[in-house]
């Protein structure tokens, strides 16, 4: 086993030719995607791996030099995909893993041939002329909360970010993954996610681009689906479902995951 694999708890399925990585998202590992894995197998190779700094990664790989922006996350995937022989995929990346999915495919473009973004958002932070969803005041708060007492903070973020009914399986699973991150890595991390400004970007992206996001999540406003749509580079398709939060693969699987499979399945009609 090579050390990118073992550091990112890497687990190949299905033998088909084409590959499908998975890429989750902050607070969850990728477990996240339980419910979308068994439809793909038969069709597709599945590449499915933990983010450095995930509950299910050892902390001591975690390195805050190079995870201080997300282009070191990046680099982790194309020496994922160049590890495992991946001559091209469909990347299918949640909230933050959406952007990092973004930034790989800039720098190696070849790698991929489509990317399908669930609740990505280039910038969390309002601004004049952009509307994120947060304001500085709202996100020193946040930081302060997970300073002050991580496993208060989890419990109460859990809920507000999935949504729907306070004892859903799907909030006792994300705070299951939440809390097994440790605390100064999770602010570490939340801090590059909430801080970033990754809209300069979007113009490079050549890949094309099926940007998927509920009606309503408490992370990101439907119109920053919009400006993603608007300003990315590629090709590029928005669907908005009806679904509530900010883990729908997660929170609502019967209707997240066709929508899922239908932008695996089919590119963008010209």
């Amino acid at each position: 086993m090579g050390i990118v694999e073992e550091a990112h708890n890497v687990k190949i399925l299905g033998s088909d030719e084409q590959t499908v990585v998975l890429a989750h998202g902050f607070g969850t590992d990728q477990s996240v995607w339980k419910h979308l894995v068994p439809h793909l197998v038969d069709e597709y190779k599945v590449i499915l791996f933990d983010n450095m700094g995930a509950g299910t990664t050892n902390p001591d790989y975690f390195d805050f030099e190079r995870y201080s922006s997300l282009e070191g996350y990046a680099y982790d995937v194309i020496a994922i995909l160049e590890e495992f022989g991946v001559s091209s995929c469909i990347y299918v990346g949640h909230s933050v893993s959406a952007m990092i999915g973004v930034i790989a495919s800039i720098a190696r473009p070849d790698l991929f041939t489509k990317l399908v973004t669930i609740s990505a958002s280039p910038r969390y932070l309002n601004d004049s002329e952009y509307y994120g969803g947060f304001e500085q005041e709202d996100l020193n708060q946040l930081f302060e909360a997970v300073k002050s007492n991580y496993r208060a903070w989890c419990s109460g973020f859990a809920p507000l970010v999935v949504g729907g009914d306070m004892d859903s399986v799907a909030i006792q699973e994300f705070s299951r993954t939440l809390f097994n991150m440790r605390p100064d890595i999770a602010l570490s991390v939340l801090q590059i996610i909430f801080l970033s400004d990754l809209r300069h970007l979007l113009p490079h992206v050549s890949v094309p681009c099926h940007i998927i996001q509920s009606m309503k999540d408490l992370a990101v406003p439907v119109v920053v689906s919009e400006y993603l749509h608007q300003n990315i580079g590629a090709q590029s398709i928005v669907e908005v479902m009806s679904t509530e939060g900010h883990l729908p693969q997660l929170s609502s699987p019967d209707v997240v995951i066709p929508v899922l499979l239908r932008h695996i399945h089919h590119d963008i009609s010209v």
